[in-house]
């Protein structure tokens, strides 16, 4: 049967053989009614199958009895098979012979694809491949038969990915895939130099390595199978020693090889690099299909296969796109070129294929497609096109030049126009100022209320100029705590912004920054993210051209952000905006303010140290920059001091909150609110010292301004109830106490602030324990737990404490199972979130001996006795010292029940009279140490 015959044939009988009886009949009868010959040759071949049961069950061509792991192949010793196909197995070897130690790529043929004349042919064919000495092809080393008559190759090892899996993993630009691919053609080129064709070119025998440098492999077995077998055909009846996706049609159709051949091969492989697909795609997979598409079908462009490829799998399409549009026409034509059908007609040699390749790298045109005039000068035009771009360039600047300087001398007489009308708007104030009446108080007020209404009649005609006079009185009126005021007067400045035609963008940012302060002062957390977040894309174009203000926006945004809980994005922004400060000449003090912003995030997230670090980081930069006489230090010290307490470093705390109102008091007066707030924070360590009077004093006297300045919804205002509520209860005061707390709580519930709301509810329920109303505080305290579980986590040391307090109202509930375990998971997280010496752990430490201790546990009236002592090696941490009088008191009265009442009871009164000498006041400590000794008569 001759070739031709057997192309027709072929395809039929495998789709016959896939048909049961009756319907095999009933084709055949239709195929002979159109070729009773065929029909009859098709039949007499299906005859030959039937009742053949055992027909393929065993393999055609026999096993590599010997290849398995550390077997010895000649001098090789065999490590792990690294791919198998018919004709062999391709082993990872190591040379075991003593001579040199080297790992090769060990081919191993199967016994029976050669003739006895075997060496013979291993020793030629080494000769000829010795010569393909190239820096991408791998070499090959050695080549033999070994001792049991199992041929072999030994080749370079080569570690690397298959060319298309490579460019599908990595993506590279098309010049550069391009380039990849004419490494191979050089490779090839040099083996068809030296009289060697490969015959079995396809992307996995072609690697890239680590280096992204193309290595060929697997030149020589086919030439070596037909130099064993001459007389072969290479067809589908004989041994086909060449990969069919990737194989020329002369080769399907047996017809002599050539270096057309390999020119065909590396076309299938173009096209699968820029494709990302085979150039035939068939209804039914199958040897006959494969063949008959190449033998007849044209396939479709690359750029036209890449585009389908991408609407069916739904990717990036305008990338996707992107990339067709560059593979159309040149390399288009190039592909199809060196995969025609007749051999004459594609590239007459590997070397013309990759010339072409270069010729549409360097954008002139390729040989493969027709010359016309149109595309010889569009390809000129784009080869010369930063020439031509330049002349156009100089021209189109030149007539632009003209029009560009009438539109600088415009933008100049304007910025001229309002930076006079802002000069006359401070002349103007200070004019009115002196009309003041002498001796009578300069109002600042109405000073400003002044400038605005003279502004509306002199700046109408200047919008611009009038909505920055806006903004500045507003700055003004934020900096007075008039946060309400403030706001009004920029919806007004935006109202005339939204006028104007063409806003700067610097007018347009720094409105959006003051908004955003405002509405953060105002702790209108969401609305200030909401207003500022449409601006950042402004932000990002304009930083080179505003540092400062895209700088001050990110960090206002930032500051929303974290107060909000968006403290990833806040992370971000305040690293953008420190980034670009460092950079901007006299903008030490705002980076200084971007270093605390980040500490901050560190407290926020329960890295106390961490963020008191980093606050001291900053400060000390701040005084090596600009100089300890600067507002920021007034916050820093402030930061720094609530941090230290939060630590029980008592002494540090206080000496950085007096001097941090001592700044503020000099650089702002007793009515600013950084004197206000830094008032609070003494505040609250007078009450720590147990100076309750003065602590009160100071709370309430402050209420007024907050509830005036900030209205009586603002968290600061509920930090203050809460405040109140617990000096009124250290003083006795327990209804004053509860009614103080739950308002705070209400606020911060209509604020969702579900830290604040945590530590209010915590707070009600500690003063709820400490009067035995232990029914009505247990609730509140779950809360609160669940609250800081969702806000800290599980394990977090403020976790911990609640479990503290928890446990003590179990307790005191009787619910002792209960109590035990929440006091010492409160132990537990205590320590391990503050550490030893913190004085919430020895806090959780002294519940837990107490209930203990109470239940007759004498380990744990010891311990109760080593907190008895903490007072005297730290008498400067109030809250160490009373946890050692407590400690004192509880371990007095377990010993009341006993025979020591004597000595307990001279205990309690040197507790006492403690108390009396260090907190004349007395507090919540002195009332529960006086409910022992009760207890204990």
């Amino acid at each position: 049967m001759d070739a031709e015959r057997w192309q027709r044939i072929s395809p039929l009988l495998d789709a016959l053989l896939e048909l049961d009886g009756d319907a095999r009949r009933r084709s055949l009868a239709s195929l002979r009614e159109d070729d009773p010959g065929l029909a009859t040759e098709v039949e007499a071949l299906l005859k030959l199958e039937e009742g053949q049961e055992e027909f393929l069950a065993e393999p055609v061509v026999a096993q590599l009895p010997h290849a398995r792991p550390d077997a010895m192949i000649g001098p090789y010793r065999l490590e792990r098979m690294l791919g198998e196909g018919g004709m062999g197995q391709v082993w990872l070897a190591s040379r075991a012979d003593g001579f040199y130690e080297k790992r090769v790529a060990l081919k191993l043929l199967r016994p029976g694809l050669a003739d006895p004349n075997l060496r013979l042919h291993f020793t030629r064919e080494r000769q000829i491949l010795a010569r393909l000495e190239h820096a991408h092809i791998a070499r090959l080393l050695d080549a033999g038969i070994s001792a049991d008559s199992q041929p072999y190759l030994a080749l370079e090892h080569v570690e690397g990915e298959p060319i298309t899996d490579w460019c599908r993993l990595h993506e590279p630009p098309l010049d550069q895939c391009v380039r990849l691919f004419l490494q191979v053609c050089d490779a090839v080129s040099h083996a068809h130099a030296n009289l060697i064709v490969h015959r079995d070119l396809k992307p996995s025998n072609i690697l890239v390595t680590a280096l992204n440098e193309v290595r060929l492999l697997d030149f020589g077995i086919a030439k070596l199978l037909d130099t064993a077998d001459q007389g072969g055909d290479n067809t589908r009846t004989g041994l086909r020693a060449f990969t069919l996706h990737y194989a020329a049609p002369e080769q399907i159709r047996g017809e002599p090889v050539t270096t057309m051949t390999d020119v065909y091969s590396l076309g299938v492989v173009l096209y699968e690099l820029l494709a990302g697909s085979k150039p035939y795609q068939l209804a039914r997979e199958s040897d006959a299909q494969w063949e008959e598409a190449i033998l007849n079908v044209d396939p479709v462009r690359p750029s036209l296969a890449l585009l389908r490829h991408a609407d069916d799998n739904r990717t990036d399409r305008p990338t996707v796109r992107k990339r067709a549009r560059a593979i159309s026409g040149d390399l288009d034509n190039i592909v199809l070129k060196a995969m025609s059908k007749r051999p004459e007609q594609r590239y007459p040699s590997v070397e013309a294929l990759a010339q072409d390749l270069g010729r549409f790298l360097r954008g002139r045109p390729v040989h493969a497609r027709p010359m016309r005039l149109s595309y010889r000068l569009r390809k000129y035009f784009a080869r010369h096109r930063w020439a031509v771009s330049t002349a156009v360039l100089v021209t189109a600047v030149l007539m632009a030049a003209l029009g560009i300087v009438g539109w600088q001398a415009q933008q100049a007489m304007r910025e001229s126009a309002r930076a006079q009308a802002l000069q006359n708007f401070v002349i103007g104030l200070f004019e009115n100022a002196g009309a003041t009446p002498a001796g009578a108080p300069l109002d600042v007020r109405r000073l400003l209320e002044a400038g605005i209404e003279r502004g509306e009649l002199e700046l109408a005609q200047q919008p611009v100029a009038h909505a920055e006079l806006f903004g500045v009185v507003a700055r003004i009126r934020a900096g007075l705590g008039d946060y309400e005021q403030a706001l009004a007067l920029l919806l007004r400045e935006a109202a005339i912004v939204g006028t104007i035609e063409d806003p700067p963008p610097s007018l347009r940012l720094q409105l959006a920054t003051d908004l955003g302060r405002t509405s953060r002062l105002l702790a209108r957390y969401a609305e200030c993210v909401e207003t500022m977040r449409p601006w950042q894309a402004l932000a990002q174009r304009e930083e080179r051209r505003l540092p400062v203000q895209v700088s001050e926006f990110y960090s206002q945004l930032g500051r929303c952000q974290r107060a909000s809980g968006e403290r990833a994005a806040a992370q971000a922004l305040f690293q953008r905006a420190l980034a670009i400060r460092r950079d901007v000449p006299g903008a030490a003090a705002a980076a200084v303010e971007n270093l605390s912003d980040l500490a901050s995030l560190l407290g926020d997230a329960g890295d106390t140290q961490g963020a008191l670090d980093g606050q001291r980081r900053a400060l000390a930069q701040l005084r090596d920059r600009v100089g300890l006489r600067h507002p920021l230090a007034i916050d820093l010290l402030r930061t720094s001091c609530s941090l230290q307490r939060e630590l029980s470093e008592v002494r540090g705390a206080e000496r950085d909150c007096r001097s941090a109102l001592a700044l503020s008091r000099a650089l702002h007066g007793d009515q600013h609110r950084a004197t206000i707030d830094a008032r609070r924070q003494l505040a609250a360590l007078l009450v720590d010292q147990g100076r309750l009077g003065e602590a009160g004093a100071e709370f309430r006297d402050t209420h007024g301004w907050l509830v005036s300045r900030l209205g009586e919804d603002h968290p600061d205002v509920a930090l203050n109830y809460n405040s109140l509520g617990i000096v009124a209860w250290e003083r006795g005061d327990v209804e004053e106490g509860v009614r103080d707390v739950q308002k705070a709580i209400e606020i911060w519930r209509r604020q969702d602030n579900e830290p604040r709301l945590a530590s209010g509810r915590f707070n009600l329920a500690l003063i709820l324990h400490s009067v035995g109303r232990d029914a009505q505080a247990r609730a509140p305290l779950v809360q609160a737990l669940q609250q800081r579980a969702a806000s800290y986590g599980a394990t977090h040391p403020l976790v911990g404490d609640t479990w503290r307090l928890l446990g003590e109202v179990d307790a005191a509930l009787g619910r002792d199972e209960a109590a035990l375990a929440a006091l010492r998971r409160g132990a537990r997280l205590t320590r391990l979130g503050y550490g030893d010496t913190h004085s919430h752990t020895y806090r959780a430490q002294l519940s837990l001996a107490r209930f203990q201790a109470e239940r007759g546990d004498v380990t744990a009236l010891q311990r109760l006795d080593s907190l008895a002592a903490l007072g005297s090696p730290a008498p400067g941490d109030h809250e160490l010292r009373k946890i050692a009088w407590l400690a004192g008191a509880y371990a007095a009265g377990v010993r009341c029940r006993g025979a020591q009442r004597d000595q307990a009871s001279a205990s309690l009164d040197a507790i006492e009279a403690e108390i009396r000498e260090l907190r004349p006041e007395g507090g919540v400590v002195a009332r529960e140490v006086a409910g022992v000794r009760r207890h204990c008569r």
